[in-house]
């Protein structure tokens, strides 16, 4: 055994007990991250605006800062991205981490030198919980891959600002920086085929141990290299022994991944975003994910069913119920305040506090980690029938087609027209640009070769109507969801339209 994976276990241990105190003391942890919070942004511009000297308890909190994601705080997230300080934290944030998924367009969430220890300890503890619990230690001294977006950075505001997965990079603790793939220069090429080319160069004849990422990425760099060798990856990687995700739902992508790799190897569930690194699996068995509680984060829950009301409930975490699905809310070091992340949760204990993601809180797709919403494939609708004459439609709903061959899935569009597109093909390939330019996720997956370009499958006149009919929701407040991150919809669309 190396020194690394000796030396792992006695910290493994130490982090443990840390986390103990807190994990049995939850409402005190959270209530101790709660007055720091409001102690040391009260002088910003935000906690002059909303009172936060004043406030002694959460309801005061509740009455003074409104829930509101990030268009409802674009004014503030405006003023940090022009350079100004102390606007939602004191000073100026560390980095800008770029994200997508919202009616504005790229998101430009804060990471301040208080909340940077939340994005890179929770990596981490969660791989020192796995030794803690498994006793397995080896993969600390084999070499370990990283598959993220490029670590170079750009400035807004005089604010360095890139993806959350490449800033992360920059904070690899020393120790695993001998033992990271691949190198910081093929980290930072752009274009993805010739990334993963330059990966496979770098990593094909290596002791690769432990490999994260989000699932479909993975699983088209073990294709690329079992075409390479014709071997399963456990020859080329004999002890490869675990695999990190989070981002996407794995469970799509199991079976083609055990079988690519050709054993089981264990595997740890994260849940990281640009706004926090909220929790992590911390037992094998158990597929809850432990909710960090002493990282920095204070933590609201609103009903999902109360989640529009002009007052919602907002529950703090002494107050929540397992098998209820909860709006996650969170106000942070990172100068988040009342931020409505848009995923939902659902408790699975509450001793300790462990939770699934059970979804978003609006209608999305998210097969493939590219966070496409209703707006978005809205727009991208209307600009295209904007450039193409008379086009008519009468309903239309998006969903993921996931292929089990690499490079074949793709957003099937089930679109009825009252006047079809003269040129269908044309119509496609305008949509899917449109589409692209307002969702930089989606772009990357098309360019990455991870994506199709969309897809429409014209249904005939009245197959909506059918459908929502035989469900038993036709008129009144019934909606057709706009999109879905399953196929449950469109399969029963299909399935009218054969039945005319």
């Amino acid at each position: 055994m190396g020194v690394k994976a000796l030396l792992s276990k006695p910290f493994a241990a130490y982090v443990h007990k840390k986390h103990q105190r807190w994990i049995e003391n939850p409402v005190a942890a959270q209530n101790a991250i709660f007055e720091s919070i409001l102690q040391k942004a009260q002088h910003t511009l935000f906690g002059r605006d909303h009172g936060f000297s004043a406030i002694r308890t959460h309801a005061d909190y509740v009455q003074a800062v409104p829930v509101r994601d990030y268009e409802g705080l674009a004014n503030y997230f405006n003023l940090v991205k022009e350079g100004q300080k102390d606007v939602l934290w004191p000073g100026k944030p560390l980095y800008l981490a770029k994200t997508s998924g919202t009616t504005s367009g790229t998101k430009y969430i804060p990471i301040t030198k208080d909340s940077i220890p939340n994005h890179i300890n929770g990596a981490r503890d969660a791989l020192l919980a796995y030794v803690h619990e498994t006793g397995r230690s080896a993969f600390l001294d084999g070499k370990l891959i990283f598959l993220s977006g490029s670590p170079e950075l750009e400035e807004v505001g005089g604010i360095k600002t890139g993806r959350l997965s490449g800033i992360a990079n920059h904070h690899v603790p020393g120790y695993l920086r001998t033992n990271q793939l691949p190198s910081y220069e093929t980290n930072c090429i752009e274009d993805w085929e010739t990334k993963l080319d330059q990966i496979i160069e770098e990593t094909i004849d290596q002791d690769m141990t432990l490999i994260s990422g989000i699932p479909p990425w993975v699983q088209m760099y073990f294709d690329k290299l079992i075409r390479q060798t014709g071997k399963p990856i456990k020859d080329i990687f004999p002890h490869f022994s675990l695999f990190v995700y989070g981002g996407v739902n794995f469970e799509p992508y199991r079976k083609k991944m055990i079988e690519s790799i050709g054993r089981e190897v264990d595997s740890i569930e994260l849940f990281p975003a640009s706004e926090g690194f909220f929790a992590y699996q911390n037992k094998q068995q158990d597929p809850g994910l432990l909710l960090l509680l002493d990282a920095g984060i204070f933590y609201e829950f609103i009903p999902v069913e109360e989640y529009f009301n002009a007052q919602p409930t907002r529950l703090t975490i002494g107050q929540v119920e397992p098998g209820v699905n909860y709006a996650l809310v969170i106000s942070s070091n990172a100068g988040l305040w009342s931020y409505s992340i848009g995923d939902t949760v659902k408790f699975t204990s509450v001793k300790p506090y462990k939770l699934i993601v059970s979804g978003r809180i609006k209608h999305f797709i998210s097969a493939f980690g590219e966070h496409v919403i209703a707006e978005e494939v809205e727009k991208a609708m209307q600009r295209t029938m904007a450039r193409h004459g008379k086009v008519e439609l009468l309903e239309f709903t998006v969903a993921p087609y996931v292929s089990q061959d690499k490079g074949q899935s793709y957003h099937e569009w089930l679109v009825e027209f009252a006047h079809p597109p003269l040129d269908l093909v044309n119509f496609e390939k305008e949509l899917d640009e449109q589409l692209r330019k307002l969702n930089s996720y989606y772009d990357d997956l098309i360019k990455g070769k991870i994506l199709q370009p969309l897809k429409i499958k014209k249904l005939p006149v009245g197959t909506f109507r059918n459908y929502m009919k035989s469900q038993g929701k036709l008129g009144g407040q019934n909606k057709v969801p706009r999109l879905s991150n399953d196929r449950k919809l469109a399969e029963g669309l299909l399935e009218v339209s054969k039945q005319g």
